[in-house]
């Protein structure tokens, strides 16, 4: 693998332009219209426009991207996160090609990408699933059946879904005729795809995943949990491990589970799998992700592992570097995803130009960004600015250092989520660990803005 191209734009692109850097690969940048002045570009060893600002006229068009790697002779892609990521027909498109593609196989991504089909490959691995319908629910009609025999309350879900997309909560029967038709228009307008399956609500649950690292000669092991239980309609803005809630045996159970699912489908990458714990610390898998995470950066500070590397050589054929037992958890780390939203007015975004912008620093601080004084925020994509990474010898340590690095965190010219993260680490719920998964949704139901703290 001589040259790589990052299928990707943002925080992401530069991160993995870094580890091929580092690994003495060059680099080609992809960018739209919009992104020409973007950090990514100006750090790769080559760049190249593909297209329209509009993602669908650049990032997620398929012909520019291979285009663009045909034109740079790069042998290899990275997907990053989102976009083309998790498209199965991208990855077997450059599989015919002959193209790395840095991440798992076409067929990988196909199972575990269908909602339906993850689950019974969870199911056939011993791995927890939530009671649901078996498969795909056609109409109203069969829905109501099944339904029946779960139980409300009850979840209708996209099977290609993302990103809280193609979700209704369903409380009774009559609510579930009208939600059933709507979650499945909403999925279709997503993900050109209609299909949803039913699955049982795990009331106020904690949401924890597992990183897994698995290459193709059939080794394959888990890096811990991450909690990321803090979440806006059901998009994470806070994530730390390890996870108060687990403990030693469960910490094991959760691994093991994920290794074996991974195992079960041939998997060969960094890959998360998702779970849901309830009141009695009971796990449920919720779904695989084939791709690396935006919070992978805190499984990278409590081991030492370098996991964007590690994907890379996994593609290039390498054995993993490790065995599980050499794997050490030490210290608790955080990250925290600022981005350009206002949270006293509901998230509202706030794209824009950025008038200044002063990140933190100082020991064990990490910033992962594309982001730079007089840089413009487009409004054409996700809203993040920065990442900011905190780690101590313990969660209460951790914590401090992440108040102090968020006083250090200075942004002119837009709003921004930095006053919820310091609203958080003074909020008494969290300190306590005493929250769950629609906490902060309830928090703005009951008319909190997230002012700054008062306490300093």
């Amino acid at each position: 693998m001589k040259k790589v191209l990052i299928a990707n734009r943002g925080e992401i692109a530069v991160r993995i332009i870094r580890a091929c850097h580092e690994l003495g690969i060059q680099t080609v940048a992809v960018y739209s219209e919009a992104d020409h002045e973007a950090l990514h570009v100006l750090q790769a060893d080559e760049a190249i426009c593909i297209g329209k600002p509009s993602a669908l006229e650049s990032y997620l068009k398929i012909p520019h991207v291979l285009s663009a790697a045909e034109i740079t002779h790069a042998d290899a892609i990275h997907p990053g996160y989102g976009f083309l990521s998790e498209n199965p027909n991208f990855a077997s498109i450059c599989e015919s090609c002959k193209i790395s593609f840095i991440g798992p196989s076409s067929e990988a991504i196909s199972v575990l990408g269908d909602k339906a089909k993850a689950k019974a490959a969870a199911k056939a691995s011993n791995c927890p699933i939530i009671p649901g319908s078996d498969g795909i629910v056609e109409s109203v009609e069969e829905g109501l059946k099944i339904a029946e025999k779960i139980g409300y309350p009850l979840l209708v879900k996209a099977v290609s879904g993302g990103g809280g997309k193609g979700i209704r909560f369903v409380h009774n029967k009559e609510e579930f005729s009208k939600m059933f038709p709507q979650a499945q228009a909403e999925a279709k307008a997503n993900f050109n795809n209609p299909d949803v399956y039913l699955e049982k609500m795990i009331v106020n649950p904690r949401h924890v995943e597992v990183q897994v690292l698995a290459d193709e000669h059939g080794n394959c092991v888990y890096l811990g949990e991450r909690d990321c239980t803090i979440q806006r309609r059901r998009q994470k803005l806070i994530e730390e491990t390890p996870s108060q809630i687990c403990d030693d045996k469960m910490r094991k159970e959760l691994g093991e589970a994920s290794v074996r699912l991974a195992k079960s489908v041939g998997y060969s990458s960094a890959g998360t799998v998702e779970f849901l714990i309830d009141k009695d610390k009971n796990f449920f898998f919720m779904e695989m992700n084939t791709r690396i995470q935006v919070e992978h950066t805190v499984t990278e500070s409590i081991t030492g592992v370098d996991l964007v590397k590690e994907q890379i050589k996994i593609a290039m054929g390498e054995p993993l570097s490790f065995t599980q037992e050499e794997i050490k958890f030490e210290g608790h780390a955080i990250q925290f995803r600022i981005n350009a939203e206002n949270p006293s007015m509901n998230f509202a975004p706030s794209p824009g130009k950025l008038d200044y912008y002063l990140p933190p620093g100082g020991p064990h601080v990490r910033i992962d960004s594309a982001c730079y004084t007089g840089y413009k925020i487009p409004p054409n994509y996700d809203s993040m600015v920065a990442k900011l990474i905190v780690r101590g010898s313990n969660r209460e340590e951790a914590i401090a250092i992440g108040k102090r690095a968020l006083k250090e965190f200075h942004i002119g010219g837009i709003h921004s989520t930095i006053p919820f993260h310091s609203y958080m680490l003074n909020d008494q719920n969290f300190i306590d660990n005493d929250y769950n998964l629609n906490y902060i949704d309830e928090l703005i139901d009951s008319g909190c803005t997230f002012e700054e703290s008062k306490e300093d």
